[in-house]
């Protein structure tokens, strides 16, 4: 549909990706996203999904006070990220000044839910998301329902636009921001990039995996030896032990959105990306923006799901997804 050069500048002391990715996820950051959360006149209030075969999912319904909602947006984390991540909170507050409801989902086993399920979490699981939108739906019927989400919930609402006609689901718009697509080709660029961001992953996912161990020690009798794999080889034996996927090459190729599988949208995607992703490779995003549901906005800074615009560490892209889902409502 497009490919749009983004109005996103960021200043000079911000210019670094790697500054603008570890400023992203920085406890600074999370106490704005706090602090931005308090100041909106809303209600919060924790909702337990139980889906089909007994999966349970969590997440923070969100409704503002000012007035009945205009809309329901369902925003999905990113990698070991949770409801309660900085740019969750921050996109959250926008969306609800701007009189949305909001549902943050929790992925399996992301936030404090790992004892929800005994099966681990793998990106695959499309559909138990599929499902909890739809769960989250029926809650408010007559509410317009969008989508966003960032990194691989950004991948996440992406295959949720793809699967929404076929499940029934009137989703209207999706925004993501520096989505994966390729994660065989990310894996590629976290090995051959600087060492922080690989060993960031692979800090929180080994937390994660001895956690779910301990909850489920005859499900999960994986010993320390395995924890202690680099992140390729642990997530290809998590592949083989815990999807039916019967390799690592598979388990990609199953959640990827590469090679033209966009080109089946059905309804408008916005996508926002960086030229100087650290971790997201750019090849296939000039390939998409020439589809037709979706509008590419390219920028030439920001790093990975950054955009800081100012030392407050407020974001362009909590901003700019507000407006993308506004859009839907015009």
């Amino acid at each position: 549909m497009a490919l749009i050069a983004s109005s996103y500048t960021s200043p000079a002391w911000l210019r670094s990706p790697h500054t603008q990715s570890l400023l992203a996820s920085s406890p600074l950051r999370s106490g704005r996203g706090r602090h931005q959360l308090r100041q909106v006149a809303a209600r919060h209030q924790p909702m337990l999904l139980t889906l089909a075969n007994g999966v349970r999912l969590q997440g923070i319904a969100s409704e503002p006070l000012a007035g009945p909602p205009r809309a329901l947006a369902l925003l999905l984390h990113g990698w070991e990220g949770s409801a309660e991540s900085s740019y969750m909170r921050l996109t959250a507050a926008r969306l609800l000044a701007a009189g949305m409801a909001v549902f943050r989902l929790n992925f399996r086993d992301h936030g404090d839910s790992h004892h929800l399920n005994p099966g681990l979490f793998h990106s695959n699981r499309i559909d138990e998301v599929v499902e909890a939108a739809g769960a989250v739906h029926r809650q408010w019927p007559q509410l317009p329902l969008l989508a966003a989400g960032y990194s691989l919930g950004g991948n996440f609402a992406l295959r949720l636009a793809l699967h929404a006609p076929a499940a029934g689901l009137p989703l209207r718009r999706v925004a993501a921001v520096c989505p994966l697509l390729d994660p065989a080709g990310a894996m590629t660029r976290m090995e051959t990039g600087p060492a922080v961001y690989m060993r960031y992953f692979e800090h929180k996912w080994r937390r994660s995996l001895a956690r779910k161990r301990a909850l489920f020690p005859q499900q999960h009798d994986f010993d320390d030896a395995v924890l202690r794999l680099p992140m390729r080889a642990l997530t290809a034996w998590m592949a083989r032990h815990n999807t039916d996927y019967p390799d690592l090459d598979a388990y990609f190729d199953g959640y990827s959105v590469a090679a033209g599988r966009l080109q089946g949208l059905q309804l408008p995607v916005d996508i926002l990306m960086a030229e100087d992703d650290p971790v997201i490779p750019l090849d296939e995003f000039h390939r998409i923006a020439a589809y037709p549901q979706i509008a590419l906005e390219l920028a030439r800074h920001g790093g990975h799901c950054g955009f800081l615009e100012r030392p407050t560490l407020d974001g362009y892209a909590e901003r700019w997804v507000t407006q993308r889902l506004q859009a839907a409502l015009t």
